[in-house]
């Protein structure tokens, strides 16, 4: 097999492709990350597995190469810059303490262990950058919008940037091509090239984006030559193409919108090019090299320490400087502990230019492992010591994230099928009046697709009929809202990207809610082909909706509302669950339980806080008189203690996180998916929008 494969280009790249495809839904049910799988799967199938491939392969190289400046791409392309730009100076002086005490740390320590100078300077700025890897738990806590994490977030353009420039001093000195004369000279030619970089590619990205409207494929195609120009131009510059390929991903975060081309670009790195690295990265593994490394290697241990240390040492002192409390610190340290993207890239890069050994190598790798998990773990402790000062502080009125506080709401209904209309619609009318009788409305949603119609019929008048059975949905919808009293407008779309027209409309038209029905689809269909529910949900402005009935909407009556804690999450889910019985008579026995499931070895005291803080909050947001009722219940499986408490309930209301971070394949835990398949009462999900 190796025979076969070292000789045809053509079958590397399909046994790639397949364990790229393969590999991640197989360890996603073990939690482990996808990347861990590719790591695994490349070694396998490497030198020191079953012998098929070798990473100096020029095929494997090439894609290699390809992923690892997508990597980057992809890492400037998803920072947040308006957040950035809001408190930016914060941001700018965490991510230069950040920068600078894991550099000198890590310096420090490659000369200790006989590391010459270039290479000991090249293991600083590896400690020295990081990848937020705990966002998605910030995210599920309802703290985005903390300024601890816009300064963790922010400094990553820092400290990603600054490791980069000096991973490019660094090659070239490897090289003997520098002098100190030449080093002053390479940083200014840096800088060129960066500001000529940002500022070309955000003059021209303007221009296309105007004469591009219905041109998604021209932008696709011009954000792929984008990143590859500035890759080469890059190495034409002096610096590695790692360097360009950020960059390029800061300028075109710049100009493109948020929408369909963003997403396939994150889409196509992340599920292609990306874990071609990772792969590549398992084919460098030595097992038994790396297994010593983890179990006994001093140095890597060093390296660990001096790692947590100086990212510790750097956010307490800027936490001290910014008057935070200890959650904030905390939140700081965790954000900016993993190493994950960027450390590997320069890695990889300073391995092949021989700047690094192969203990450099598996210590790094064994620095990913712990960092990326021990990050993410302390991100939950510092967020579950900051939820009850959130809790607190939410007020219905100043959450600018909520979109389902107790005012009229604009609800958009995407309708498609005759049958299952009418309860999306009838769920829809239970939710859109606010308090003191003030009236919303429901937006029934036709989209018409002339693509899939022509597709479908191969026919140029089928679009027609498309459009005659879309109007036709569209009146029985007004006739069912008309009967039932609810305020409408229906609105009829044609546009080829179903999902992104339905959240173009949504934003469009000032829609609070966007509420779409779902059903249990085959998992090998959802794998293979994606699922039309999520794609709105990444697009979307506002929270999505995803409802699940087996029942009318209007015999719900004992509500589920299982929370993580007094976040604005929770709120939200409570939200909806008061909504839904406020459009019930008084008295007619419906009532709410708000569940929250904690391990079996939580002590009693914390259980007696927690239950105090939610019987506080919870009365004072029932102004309607709905029974509210708090159960603690200890449970080792979270979606199984839910399943057993909706068996006394009519619905159950449930959150669900998705989330890329920095365009690394670890997707946010998402337990309310699978208990869509199992609950056998109605659900419904609250999806937050991911911009």
């Amino acid at each position: 097999m190796g025979t076969f494969l070292a000789g045809n280009p053509l079958a590397i790249f399909a046994l790639l492709l397949v364990l790229s495809v393969v590999v991640p839904p197989l360890v996603r049910p073990l939690r482990l990350p996808d990347l861990v799988g590719l790591l695994v799967a490349g070694v396998a199938i490497g030198p020191h597995g079953l012998a098929w491939l070798v990473s100096s392969n020029e095929t494997v190289r090439l894609l290699s190469d390809v992923g690892v400046i997508y990597l980057l791409f992809i890492a400037g392309l998803e920072i947040d810059l308006g957040e950035f730009q809001r408190i930016r100076a914060r941001s700018f002086r965490f991510g230069l303490l950040t920068f600078t005490l894991p550099m000198l740390a890590g310096t420090v320590l490659g000369f200790a262990y006989g590391y010459p100078l270039v290479s000991a300077v090249l293991i600083g700025s590896i400690l020295a950058s990081h990848t937020p890897l705990g966002y998605p738990i910030v995210r599920s806590f309802g703290a985005m919008r903390e300024e601890c994490v816009t300064v963790a977030i922010g400094g990553t353009i820092f400290t990603d940037i600054a490791a980069l420039v000096v991973l490019a001093l660094c090659v070239s000195l490897g090289k003997g091509q520098l002098s100190g004369v030449g080093v002053v000279a390479l940083l200014l030619k840096v800088a060129v090239y960066a500001a000529a970089v940002l500022l070309l590619i955000r003059w021209l990205g303007r221009g296309l984006i105007r004469r591009s409207v219905d041109g998604d494929s021209r932008l696709f195609v011009a954000v792929l030559l984008a990143l590859f120009l500035a890759a080469v131009g890059a190495e034409l510059a002096g610096v590695e193409k790692i360097v360009g390929a950020f960059l390029a991903g800061l300028a075109v975060n710049g100009v493109l919108p948020e929408g369909r081309v963003k997403e396939q670009v994150v889409v196509v790195g992340a599920s292609l090019f990306i874990p071609l690295f990772f792969i590549d990265l398992g084919l460098l593994l030595d097992v038994p090299v790396f297994l010593s490394t983890m179990t006994g290697s001093v140095f890597a241990i060093a390296l660990i320490l001096t790692l947590i240390t100086s990212k510790g040492l750097a956010s307490w002192w800027s936490g001290l400087l910014y008057r935070y409390d200890g959650p904030q610190m905390l939140t700081l340290w965790s954000l900016s502990l993993p190493q994950v993207a960027a450390t590997l890239a320069a890695t990889y890069v300073g391995f092949r230019q021989g700047l690094l050994d192969e203990r450099m190598l598996n210590s790094v790798l064994a620095l990913m492992v712990v960092t990326a998990t021990l990050g993410p773990i302390l991100t939950s402790v510092a967020m579950t010591r900051m939820a009850s000062r959130l809790a607190r502080d939410l007020s219905l009125q100043e959450s600018g994230q909520l979109a389902l506080v107790r005012r009229a709401l604009r609800v958009l209904v995407p309708i498609s099928e005759a049958r299952s209309e009418e309860p999306l619609l009838a769920l829809a009318g239970r939710l859109i009046d606010g308090e003191a009788g003030r009236q919303g409305s429901v937006l029934p949603l036709a989209v018409v697709s002339p693509r899939m119609a022509e597709a479908g019929r191969g026919s140029q008048p089928v679009v027609h009929r498309a459009l005659a059975e879309g109007r036709q949905l569209l009146e029985r919808a007004d006739a069912f809202t008309a009967a039932a009293g609810v305020p409408s407008r229906s609105l009829l779309r044609v546009d080829n990207d179903i999902p992104g027209g339905i959240a173009r409309t949504a934003l469009e038209q000032g829609a609070d809610l966007v509420l779409v029905g779902v059903a249990a689809a085959p998992r090998l269909g959802r794998w293979l082909f994606g699922d039309l529910v999520a794609a709105i949900c990444r697009q979307a402005h506002c929270p999505v909706v995803m409802a699940r009935l087996r029942d009318n909407p209007a015999s719900f009556r004992r509500l589920l509302v299982p929370v993580k804690d007094l976040s604005a999450g929770a709120l939200e889910q409570y939200q909806l669950a008061e909504r839904l019985l406020s459009a019930c008579p008084p008295g007619d026995g419906g009532a709410i339980t708000l569940l929250h499931i904690h391990e079996p070895w939580l002590p009693q005291a914390e259980r007696e806080q927690l239950a105090r803080q939610l019987q506080g909050w919870v009365p004072s947001r029932s102004g309607d008189g709905v029974p509210v009722t708090v159960e603690l219940l200890a449970h080792q499986n979270v979606a199984e203690a839910i399943e057993r408490g909706s068996e006394s309930h009519d619905l159950v209301i449930l959150r669900s996180l998705r989330r890329l971070v920095e365009g690394v394949p670890i997707p946010a835990s998402d337990q309310a998916t699978g208990l869509l398949r199992r609950l056998r009462c109605s659900a419904l999900v609250i999806s937050d929008p991911l911009h």
